[in-house]
């Protein structure tokens, strides 16, 4: 056993952020932050933020803009590492673990708890390697015949196969951009994670394109755990299962996000607690 053993249940499924054996959670949510806040420099962009994100289910962040939303969602697989300034305290737990504990590798978290990003952004390659390369990279270490077996399930699995199977060698960047987001759906999904993150991934889409994607996130909750940031409050009512309704609050330090309302998406949008929330998703904000 490695120093780095995380001494808490990490997984129900076995998918180890801090590697070996695992045993079974203590805990049904997916992920739970308790108390998280998030700094950039000395400015606090998002303040004490606890939520607990459930098993197959999708989870929808909204409100205003600069609300904190797609800081709140980074923070969970620690995307905002990347961002010199940021700073995340509190706590995120993974299954148990915490994830911003000393011993836990970021790589491994973000293999596990996967990003689609607001703009499509497949590789500059083939369809085929924008699977497999990003496999590859993430340790896949089967045959030639066993990587075309995980692309082909990839593409399957975002509802694609269909679609490009006769022309896998031509570049993603010649698949329309409800195709290419698909596509970097199932990239993501070719690296086995437990949950996909989503920021705005319909944002830069047409209405159709748009429909294929929210179908496609009402498949992948029976087998993933999903969390969505819209600005699109219709799309959270039509896939979520929860909602938070996130708020700004303005004072001389500047403009600081946090969480006004998380309750079941049905209940937030026709009986909501709170008036703030009442206020946004009737139109009356501001």
């Amino acid at each position: 056993m490695t120093n780095d053993m995380p001494t808490e249940a990490v997984l129900e499924n076995p998918r180890v952020i801090a590697g070996g054996a695992t045993q079974v959670a203590k805990t049904p949510a997916v992920i739970e932050t308790k108390g998280m806040s998030v700094f950039y420099g000395d400015f606090l962009a998002v303040a004490d933020v606890s939520l607990r994100f459930q098993r197959n289910e999708i989870t929808a962040l909204i409100g205003p803009s600069g609300c904190g939303k797609s800081t709140v969602l980074r923070s969970l697989n620690r995307m905002n590492d990347l961002i010199p300034t940021a700073r995340t305290v509190g706590e995120v737990h993974y299954h148990g673990e915490n994830i911003y504990a000393d011993h836990i590798d970021p790589v491994r978290v973000r293999r596990t708890i996967g990003m689609v990003f607001q703009k499509p952004n497949p590789f500059p390659k083939s369809i085929f390697q924008n699977i497999a390369w990003g496999a590859k990279v993430n340790g896949f270490k089967g045959s030639k015949s066993d990587l075309e077996d995980l692309v082909e399930e990839a593409l399957r699995s975002a509802a694609l196969w269909d679609e490009v199977k006769d022309k896998l060698p031509a570049s993603g960047y010649s698949l329309s951009g409800g195709q290419q987001q698909r596509l970097c759906i199932a990239r993501a999904i070719a690296t086995k994670p437990d949950v996909i993150l989503m920021d705005e991934p319909c944002s830069a889409l047409d209405p159709i394109a748009t429909t294929r994607i929210e179908e496609l996130m009402l498949q992948l909750k029976e087998t993933y755990s999903i969390i969505i940031v819209t600005h699109n409050m219709q799309q959270a009512a039509r896939v979520s299962d929860k909602t938070a309704f996130f708020n700004v609050e303005i004072s001389q330090a500047g403009r600081t996000g946090r969480l006004v309302e998380f309750s079941p998406t049905d209940q937030l949008f026709t009986t909501p607690k709170e008036k703030e929330t009442e206020d946004y998703i009737t139109g009356r904000f501001g």
